[in-house]
């Protein structure tokens, strides 16, 4: 019996390359002391509050790209042996922890610094998805 391939993985490929664009195009900002244009208006007080470098080295959007380019590297090994049983759960424990940053981050946003910024929130909801799908891939696999 041939089995179908699992497409989960390549989902998750796509949306991590989202989370990379994402926050380089932060991170490339950041880094020339730019900020980004934005259609809600809160992004230049996000990005320009104290709390966007909380150590005052490192900008929390170099420590996203990190995260996705992080995530990208373990969705292609995921590819390669989507059965994995440590790379399932890798997988999900991983989008667990990012989707819990990215809420607090967000309540953060909300109620400290009283603005929200649309990349921030592009990459919450890129999070949410690759909770979401790796929480499908690793229930659609787990009878293996």
């Amino acid at each position: 019996m041939e089995t179908k391939p699992l497409l989960a993985p390549f989902y998750l490929i796509a949306a991590s390359l989202v989370g990379v664009a994402d926050t380089l195009y932060l991170s490339y900002n950041h880094y020339l002391n730019l900020i980004p244009s934005c259609s809600i208006g809160g992004c230049e007080v996000v990005l320009t509050s104290p709390y966007a470098t909380p150590w005052g080295i490192v900008s929390l959007s170099y420590l996203g790209l990190v995260f996705y380019l992080f995530m990208l590297c373990l969705m292609a090994f995921l590819a390669y042996d989507p059965r994995s049983k440590g790379l399932r759960l890798a997988a999900l424990l991983y989008t667990g922890f990012g989707l819990a940053c990215s809420i607090f981050f967000e309540l953060f946003q909300f109620f400290v610094i009283h603005a929200l910024c649309i990349y921030c929130g592009l990459s919450a909801a890129t999070t949410l998805a690759l909770f979401g799908l790796a929480l499908w891939h690793f229930i659609k696999t787990k009878e293996n």
